[in-house]
């Protein structure tokens, strides 16, 4: 068998059989809260509609459920639609060292898997952690390269760290998990291409839905290609030309990458976050967006490159338009949800604002950087610059303000103060006897009511 998969199984394995540190565990339940806010944020969008729809087309077994929904469906359906729903507003959680969303895949694992393998809330948050934990480290390793080459990372990096999720709760030995995570690197998905559509969030779910199957597929005894990573046509080096392996094996329970998560204030791609934060600065300076007459934003080049769309068509297209956030700070004087809504994006004032803002490339800013100069139609020259976006690692979302978000993501679905009983609940994850609480909580009322 493959030497790396080995390696990197067995740091794995072993990081499993003891305590989370507490700091990790801590960053584990806010990644956890977060995207149980997302999942159920979003669980009422067509696209879950469409992939519950097919489910019932096929006439799956109703085993698991999808937070936020009264369905139930089989384990691949359940993984699917809860990745998708999870990543869709591009609201999850982000690594910026890679751009993986770690957490919406490995929640769909574990929403899929629980009502099967009914893990207590300790081991649950373990297999949650180190999900997220092998994606990333995957992700570092054919870093910034893969990214760059047009690979989706949250879905061709994803798939691994779903199957380790998988193996954990499954209670794979050592072996099977090094043959689940060598499976799982010939069952990857996803291009950028995608970004702006409904393939996107497909990537978590379908990494999600992948993973399961490749830890069965260990557990019943599926042999993969012994050096599936190292080999010159393998993962790694298809995937990208410059591969550190130390860095997807090296230094297991000392560097944690999971510790380097953030967490989005804005429901877009992240590199637009900086622009919106200083659309949102300037917005209190100009009483009507009438009044603006040009905007420039001096940027990282990744802004135009993944974000450039001057003029998208609906809400999942502005969600990879920087020009969109900013335009929505300056009219709104806010940016949330419902300035991403399909009937908000095409309206005439932000089109206009739209119109009048320019990009402006620059590889000496950073990514969590940006500089604005707003020209107004009476001679006013306005300018601020975001040394470091909120929600960056320099300026970390704080526990109250990620509840904040969370809150409005989950309440008005589901009921007010089911946010808060959802916070208690993975906040002492680590005392419950299974997960039993917490997806009761995630299930509409009437869901309920008819148990």
């Amino acid at each position: 068998m493959s030497v790396i998969a080995a390696a990197f199984a067995h740091g794995l394995h072993a990081l499993a059989q003891r305590p989370l540190p507490a700091n990790v565990a801590r960053e584990a339940q806010r990644s956890l809260i977060n995207v149980i806010g997302t999942s159920i944020g979003a669980s009422r969008h067509p696209g879950v509609d469409a992939i519950l729809a097919a489910a019932r087309d096929l006439g799956v077994a109703p085993r698991a459920p999808v937070p936020g929904r009264t369905e139930r469906v089989d384990v691949h359906f359940s993984a699917l639609a809860t990745g998708f729903a999870a990543h869709l507003d591009d609201f999850d959680d982000t690594h910026l060292a890679t751009v993986i969303h770690p957490a919406a895949s490995v929640l769909a694992v574990i929403t899929a898997l629980a009502p099967e393998t009914r893990p207590t809330g300790r081991a649950a948050l373990s297999a949650f952690a180190l999900g997220c934990e092998a994606q990333l480290r995957v992700g570092v390793s054919i870093s910034p390269e893969h990214y760059d080459r047009g690979w989706h990372i949250t879905g061709t990096c994803g798939v691994v760290g779903c199957a380790t999720t998988a193996a954990l709760l499954l209670g794979l030995n050592e072996a099977q998990l090094t043959q689940a995570v060598a499976n799982a690197a010939s069952m990857f998905v996803g291009q950028r291409e995608a970004f702006g559509t409904m393939t996107k969030p497909y990537h978590p779910g379908k990494a999600a839905a992948n993973g399961i199957a490749a830890a069965r597929l260990a557990l019943a005894g599926q042999q993969a290609a012994g050096d599936i990573f190292e080999a010159a046509g393998g993962y790694s080096h298809s995937m990208s030309t410059r591969v550190d392996f130390e860095q997807m094996n090296g230094a297991f329970g000392e560097r944690w990458e999971l510790l380097f998560n953030t967490y989005k204030p804005y429901p877009c791609g992240i590199v637009a976050h900086p622009a919106i934060d200083a659309g949102l600065a300037l917005a209190p300076r100009i009483d009507h967006a009438e009044d603006i007459e040009t905007i420039t934003l001096r940027c990282h080049p990744l802004v135009p490159e993944l974000m450039g769309n001057p003029q998208p068509k609906d809400g999942l297209q502005a969600r990879f338009s920087a020009i969109h956030g900013v335009a929505a700070a300056l009219c709104d004087k806010r940016v949330g949800l419902a300035q991403y809504e399909d009937a908000r994006v095409v309206q005439d004032d932000v089109r206009r604002v739209r119109a009048l803002t320019t990009l402006a490339p620059d590889a000496a800013v950073n990514r969590d950087e940006v500089f604005i100069r707003a020209t107004l139609k009476r001679g006013d020259v306005l300018e601020h610059h975001v040394e470091h976006a909120r929600g960056s690692l320099a300026r970390p979302l704080t526990d109250a303000e990620l509840m904040d978000k969370v809150r409005l993501l989950i309440d008005p679905l589901l009921g007010d103060g089911i946010a808060a009983s959802l916070a208690t609940a993975v906040e002492t994850i680590d005392a419950a006897p299974s997960l039993d609480t917490l997806f009761a909580l995630c299930a509409p009322q009437e869901e309920l009511n008819d148990a």
